[in-house]
Order: structure tokens, then C-alpha cells, then sequence
């Protein structure tokens, strides 16, 4: 009986710890966010922003990260395309399968397929240099001169993940709504000019805002948790990969909640969009 007790006091302890523990990550990311903001913000305003750092991370992310989203957004695309003109055919809808498209890449599509590219490329190739950094003293070495390494190394990799996100969001719905128009109309199940009639009859400039704002929030998001991750690295090799692995999973996890938030107010707040 007392070994059952212990085992659920144990069990209650660790719940706890591991509540206590997201909650100071919480605050941590918080805290982070802010501060990279501010330096932002402030070293734009007094002419002393990074502009070759920040030139620099644009040139990286794109590289590690524009193949990629093409690659997965051609099969995207495919996939969209088979099972909406499927569904379309099974209830006599056709001349929708364009708009059905269009909307569902625009609004769905782009946004998840650019935080997947963002937290797995770009965000595990911030963290693991971050991490790096961390483990071999050089953020220390930065604090003891008096340099904030989130001045100077977070700041200018949030500027560039956003303008990065915004390219890849537009780039992915580009791809995927080519692929699903060759796809549909090559196949011979509506017309090219049935299925841009239905398209542009149904989008509506909302959803290309939506997109790219659900692109800017994760890009945002995603580069704050792996950069935190990165600079919390402790240890050898190892805490780095520890740090790449949990900013990845963690990353993902944070969009799709808020992929799933950002979707549900835009229905609620805009009706005749849904």
C-alpha cells in the first residue's frame, strides 16, 4: 500500500515539476520576445541595427530552406488537387474544385507548410548555431564585453526569419496552386477557364493577408523558441542536439495551436469569408 502511495506522490511530483518547468519556459520565451523586439525596434530607430548580420541569416535561411518548401509543396499541391476533385465528383460540384483549391492552399496550406520549413529548417539550424555558440562560451565571452547576444545575434535572425516566412508563404501557395491547376485541368476534369472563374469568384483578398499573417506569427514564433532553446544549451555536443530536437518538436506544437486559434477567429470574426 505504501509503495502504491509513494508511486502516485512520485507521479503527482513529476506532473507538477514538469508544469512548473513549462511555465518558466513560458515566461522565458516571453521574456525573450520582448527583449528582441525592443533591440529591434530601438537599433533601427538609432541607426546601429546589424543590417550585414541580417543580410547575412536572410541568405542562410533561404538557402537551407527554399528547395525544401518547393518539394513539399509540389506534393502538397497533388494531393489537394486528387482528394478535393474526388470529393468534387462524388456530389456533382466540378466547377468548384478551383475555388475549393485556391482557398484551402491560401488559407491552410501555405501558412502550415511554411511553419513546418520554418520550425525544421530554418528554426533547428538557428538553434543548433546558437547552441553551439553557447556550448563553446561565446555568449559568455559576448555578456563579459557588454554585448547582448540578443542584440546582436537574436534580433537580426527574428528580422530575417519574418521577410523569409512572407517569401516562403507566397512561394508554397505559388507552387501548390500551379501543381493543383495542372494537375486538375491537364487531367481533363474542368476547364482552365471554369476553374479560374471559381477561383477568383470565391477568394477574396482576406485570405492572401491571412496567409501572410499566419506566416509572419510563426516565423516569429518558431525563431524565438529555437533561438531560447539555443542559448539554454548546456553541456557538450549532445545538449546541442538535446536543444535542436526539443525546439523542433516544441516549435511544432506551438503553431499548430496557434494555426488552430488563428483560423477559428478569423471564421468567427469575418463569417462570409469562411
Amino acid at each position: 500500500m505504501s509503495a502504491v502511495v509513494a508511486g502516485g506522490r512520485s507521479l503527482l511530483d513529476n506532473m507538477t515539476g514538469r508544469f512548473r518547468a513549462g511555465v518558466v519556459t513560458t515566461g522565458e520565451l516571453v521574456k525573450l520576445a520582448v527583449e528582441s523586439i525592443q533591440w529591434g525596434f530601438s537599433d533601427i530607430v538609432a541607426r546601429r541595427f546589424s543590417w550585414s548580420e541580417f543580410l547575412l541569416q536572410c541568405w542562410f535561411m533561404t538557402r537551407v530552406s527554399l528547395l525544401p518548401t518547393i518539394l513539399v509543396a509540389i506534393p502538397f499541391g497533388v494531393i489537394t488537387s486528387v482528394q478535393i476533385g474526388a470529393a468534387a465528383n462524388q456530389i456533382g460540384a466540378q466547377s468548384f474544385i478551383g475555388a475549393v483549391n485556391g482557398i484551402g492552399v491560401l488559407r491552410q496550406g501555405a501558412p502550415l507548410v511554411t511553419s513546418l520549413m520554418i520550425a525544421g529548417a530554418v528554426g533547428s539550424a538557428v538553434c543548433a548555431d546558437l547552441g553551439a555558440r553557447t556550448v563553446r562560451e561565446e555568449i559568455d565571452a559576448l555578456k563579459v564585453m557588454g554585448i547582448s547576444p540578443i542584440q546582436r545575434l537574436v534580433a537580426p535572425r527574428i528580422l530575417a526569419a519574418l521577410l523569409v516566412s512572407v517569401l516562403l508563404t507566397i512561394i508554397v501557395a505559388m507552387t501548390a496552386m500551379t501543381t493543383a491547376f495542372v494537375i486538375v485541368v491537364g487531367g481533363g476534369q474542368i476547364s482552365s477557364g471554369t476553374y479560374l472563374d471559381s477561383f477568383v469568384g470565391l477568394a477574396q483578398p482576406g485570405d492572401l493577408v491571412l496567409a501572410e499573417f499566419k506566416g509572419l506569427l510563426f516565423g516569429f514564433v518558431a525563431i524565438i523558441v529555437c533561438a531560447h532553446k539555443g542559448l539554454s544549451a548546456h553541456g557538450g555536443p549532445k545538449a546541442v542536439a538535446d536543444a535542436v530536437n526539443q525546439a523542433v518538436v516544441l516549435s511544432v506544437i506551438i503553431l499548430a495551436v496557434i494555426n488552430v486559434g488563428l483560423t477559428q477567429a478569423y471564421v468567427m470574426l469575418f463569417p462570409g469569408g469562411a
